[in-house]
């Protein structure tokens, strides 16, 4: 016997009858279609929910009714199947720009003109176009989902449009510029591991997850089969802080060879941190202490000191600061200088030191203390390598404009592929999904144009490529004119009115 709809009968505020109607969805389960006046019309709006439940248009009638918020967090988000790096960029870009908008909404009264007031809050707001881009695909995929399971009957973001995203040139340091770099590093540790990324061309995940069985020491091939991503806590399944993935980003394991040299140095440094096959290549602990030994050995002078402080004044009368936003100045070595004078010399840095000592022993404030260590299992905390370790040494490497550490897999790819390497071997040892990818980095070295210019000289100077300082004054004095025939004659200077002058 198949199990139909049916009407109930209930009380109202009022005392008279009201009568609610009920219907089974796809799983059995027991759902409203509403509450009506008569029994007819209750008869009428299961018997509609079951033939369009029957037809697959529609598992919930009041589906739509529900706020944009409720259907984010209690429908869309837990019920999707997602990497835990994918979940906690969409939990931060939702509750960031998208739900403060939308999240009163109902869903089906959200429109493609409400999606357009969006973007334009964006803009006005001072969002870069790349990220209004990111948050339109966040969006968009919400209401994907909804429109697929009918809880919407349009796609608000059909049609609208977001800010053209320019397209970033790649930064590809150059070899002078990583001898620079490994010379700034605070240890060896980290300069093999600058030359492992530059040597391989691999993701931060990839290689902070190296390990010494990942390397055939004999064949110096390297196999990439995991990556470890740094999330929240509250995103990660066990309330961690690293999850290894057991695949790259594009979920397939490659192998490549490695240069001798990066091998022999690989092995010189497991060797002398007696690193067992299973244990981390570049544990955290390994950096710090080799970090903090650097640190405590290195001169405690003026050089380290006047990073954090501003131009000195004069030591035997300080005179007055400079101009504040104000247009005001205050004497030096005072509490005014320091604070509403903006003065970082020595003696306005003293005054406040001072000052701040003495509320400390009176006992009228309460310094936080020391940072606590970053939290890791062992391996490698990103943020600590940026702040405490890459950025010093870029800037005593005096690289400008500073690169990150991810330019380094850039600056691998485009040195392959300007010695002569194969696109397709390239886009193996890359583990990119497309080879276009990987075209991207053809001619990004400052000196790939040389070739072209050395053709350009070659087609305008004839066979001898060498253009010297006289040719170019003659050229300056005698322009080419056309002929009419199609040919070329130098004209002298004096006939043409704006080469007299010079």
């Amino acid at each position: 016997m198949v199990e139909m709809g049916y009407t109930r009968t209930r009380t109202g505020a009022a005392g008279t009858p009201r009568y609610t109607a009920y219907f089974l969805d796809g799983r059995g389960r027991t759902c409203s279609a509403g509450t009506y006046p008569t029994r007819k019309a209750a008869n009428l709006a299961w018997q509609h929910a079951e033939s369009l439940l029957a037809t697959g248009n529609q598992l919930d009638p009041r589906a739509g009714q529900l706020r944009f918020s409720s259907y984010v967090t209690e429908k869309w988000l837990p019920n999707h199947v997602m990497e835990p790096t994918t979940r906690q960029s969409y939990r931060y870009n939702l509750g960031r720009h998208i739900l403060p908008w939308f999240g009163p909404m109902r869903m089906v009264d959200i429109l493609p003109i409400h999606v357009r007031e969006w973007v334009v809050d964006l803009i006005a707001r001072g969002v870069t176009p790349a990220t209004i881009r990111h948050q339109k695909i966040i969006l968009s995929a919400v209401f994907t989902t909804a429109l697929n399971d009918f809880v919407i009957h349009l796609h608000p973001c059909r049609g609208v449009k977001t800010p053209t995203v320019p397209v970033r040139a790649y930064r590809i340091l150059t070899p002078a510029e990583i001898a620079r770099l490994l010379l700034a590093l605070p240890n060896d540790p980290a300069r093999l591991l600058v030359d492992t990324f530059i040597g391989t061309g691999l993701r931060w995940g990839e290689a902070v997850e190296l390990r010494p069985a990942d390397l055939d020491q004999r064949s110096g091939i390297l196999t990439i089969s995991r990556a470890v991503a740094e999330i929240s806590p509250d995103d990660h399944p066990t309330g961690g802080r690293f999850l290894v993935k057991p695949y790259p980003k594009n979920r397939q394991s490659r192998r490549f060879k490695l240069d001798p040299t990066l091998i022999s140095a690989l092995q010189t440094h497991m060797a002398t941190h007696a690193l067992a096959p299973e244990d981390l290549l570049f544990p955290y602990p390994i950096l710090k202490v080799a970090a903090d030994v650097k640190a405590l050995s290195a001169p405690t002078g003026e050089a380290h000191r006047t990073s954090k402080i501003g131009p000195s004044c004069d030591t035997t009368d300080p005179g007055l600061t400079e101009p504040n936003f104000a247009g005001r100045r205050y004497p030096h070595a005072t509490l005014s200088a320091y604070t509403a004078g903006a003065c970082r010399c020595p003696h306005c840095r003293a005054a406040f030191a001072g000052y701040r000592a003495t509320r400390r022993s009176n006992g009228h404030d309460h310094p936080r203390g020391t940072r606590p260590p970053p939290s890791t299992d062992g391996h490698l905390p990103r943020n600590w390598w940026r702040t405490q370790v890459w950025y010093p040494a870029c800037s005593a490497a005096g690289l400008q404009p500073r690169p990150r550490t991810h330019d380094l897999r850039h600056s691998h790819a485009s040195w392959l592929l300007s010695g002569g390497a194969d696109v397709e071997i390239v886009r193996q040892r890359l583990g990119h999904g497309s080879i276009t990818t990987t075209g991207k980095y053809v001619h990004t070295l400052p000196s790939a144009d040389d070739s072209a210019l050395a053709a350009l000289n070659r087609t305008r100077h004839g066979d001898s490529c060498a253009v010297t300082e006289a040719s170019r004054r003659d050229d300056l004095r005698y322009p080419v004119r056309l002929r009419s025939n199609g040919g070329a004659r130098p004209v002298p200077a004096t006939a043409v009115p704006e080469l007299r002058a010079t």
